[in-house]
């Protein structure tokens, strides 16, 4: 059996680690994908964009279709890490699956992703902090000044124990969920101006309208669902605790929104759920809330729309610390980076640096005056969609190379029918953002040209960097 890059490894030239250390279970790598999936954010802040711009009443089952293809594709991910236990993932599986060069492709493709989701949430939080604040009678400060406050909190915690990050997330994420629980229930109870219609969950319903958009959104809600191989190292049983928490965790995901969207449009009417979001796309779910529960439970949901932006960007914070962790241990980026802090067994280095780049990120955003919302957060999205998407199908044909040289796992189904079908899902998937960018990013033909672009220089540059910095420690190790 295969483990890439064991904790005993060197990091340095005759210089042993002590490794990613921790003690989270199966509960803990779920809060921590649900956290990046950020479910508030994704139902107060991407769910009615979705029902004023794709296909309204249908967007319900588009949460089911992502996330069955997800599922499918989880499959051979799950066996994978059977074999595979490192903080790279996605990096690490490409590698084993794939060789070198494709794999630090991954790796940079990766960062890329992280990088950009992280900087669209705090583009968004930085502005629902700021509006808060003035609402309170507070002072009106510039976007960039709450962001920074922000990337000092989320520093302070991705510095420490994996743990304590654990926590603070599930504290946080039990509150927003059961936030979305109570307008469900609220919505069940009272029954919507047309009834408790299911059409949003027939297929003439879905095809109305522009599915595609709907999808996509779908997709971008589900960025982060790799953590759980991620936090392996850090883990109790990993090759137990990672492909449970993975079923676990998508299934969770898909059956919240799916339902939580679909309490929205009964709330509304099937029939006028579209031009409701259409009049008034940031506060449709808060107005939902104060009808059918309390007026001041839809204030409560607002302050928990800042947590839930806050869970998440403390998750890609983590996310991101261990990828440069990993590429660093390969000798891919500078060594430093491997290392981890004697008391808390975290990647400091990588954590330290991770957030040094998002403070750059905002830096640049802030000076050319761009705003948080129309330009900083649906740009980083846009980006982050296609490159997770790119990266999760190299990933399944990964998978599949790797069983197919390998017997290591004589199942079929988990080997080779389930990846490909995950495989061909993701294409599709894939394929409808692309033909649907321009709209995903509220932009122009030249800008989503360029920033598909990004996503393609970024993976060619890891290409040229596995040339020019070949990993010391391979991860074929058998």
């Amino acid at each position: 059996m295969t483990e890439t890059a064991p904790p005993s490894s060197p990091t340095t030239t005759g210089a042993p680690r002590t490794g990613l250390r921790g003690h989270i279970g199966v509960p803990g790598i779920v809060f921590m994908v649900v956290a990046a999936a950020a479910p508030l954010t994704a139902i107060a802040g991407a769910l009615p964009v979705m029902l004023a711009t794709s296909n309204g009443p249908g967007v319900p089952l588009a949460f089911v279709v992502v996330a069955v293809v997800l599922l499918v594709f989880s499959v051979g991910y799950a066996a994978m890490s059977h074999h595979v236990v490192d903080a790279g993932a996605f990096y690490a599986y490409v590698t084993q699956g794939l060789g070198t060069r494709p794999g630090v492709g991954a790796g940079a493709l990766a960062l890329l992703t992280y990088t950009a989701i992280q900087a669209a949430v705090y583009g968004l939080a930085a502005s629902t902090l700021s509006g808060l604040v003035a609402a309170w009678g507070g002072p009106d400060l510039p976007w960039w000044v709450w962001a920074a406050v922000l990337a000092a909190v989320v520093g302070t915690l991705g510095f420490r124990s994996i743990d304590v990050g654990a926590k603070v997330l599930g504290t946080l994420i039990v509150l927003e969920v059961a936030a979305v629980v109570a307008l469900i229930v609220g919505v069940v109870a009272r029954g919507g101006p047309e009834g408790w219609s299911a059409g949003s969950f027939a297929p003439s319903t879905f095809f109305s309208g522009a599915p595609g958009i709907a999808v996509m959104f779908a997709v971008a809600s589900f960025v982060g669902f790799e953590a759980t191989a991620i936090y392996g190292e850090e883990a109790r049983e990993p090759r137990r605790s990672v492909p449970r928490a993975t079923y676990i965790a998508v299934a969770l995901i898909g059956l919240f929104y799916a339902v939580a969207s679909w309490a929205v449009v009964v709330a509304y009417g099937p029939s006028q759920v579209a031009a409701a979001a259409g009049n008034d796309t940031s506060g449709l779910v808060f107005r939902a809330a104060a009808t059918y529960l309390d007026p001041a439970v839809a204030d409560v949901m607002q302050v928990l729309l800042l947590t839930s932006l806050f869970a998440a960007l403390l998750a890609f914070h983590n996310a991101i610390a261990r990828y440069l962790y990993s590429l660093g241990r390969q000798g891919v980026l500078p060594r430093g980076l491997a290392r981890t802090h004697p008391r808390h067994g975290s990647p400091f280095i990588g954590s330290l640096t991770q957030t040094a780049a998002a403070v750059v990120l905002l830096a640049v955003f802030a000076l050319v005056g761009a705003d948080p919302i129309a330009v900083l957060f649906t740009w980083m999205s846009g980006v982050a969609t296609v490159s997770v998407l790119l990266l999760m199908v190299l990933t399944a044909v990964a998978i599949i190379a790797f069983f197919a040289r390998r017997q290591v796992d004589t199942q079929t189904w988990n080997t080779r029918v389930a990846p490909v079908l995950g495989l061909l899902g993701l294409l599709g998937i894939l394929a409808l953002v692309v033909a649907n960018f321009t709209t995903l990013i509220s932009g122009s033909a030249v800008l989503a040209a360029v920033l598909l672009a990004v996503v393609v220089v970024t993976f060619l540059a890891g290409l040229l960097l596995a040339v020019v910095r070949p990993p010391a420690h391979p991860e074929d190790r058998s």
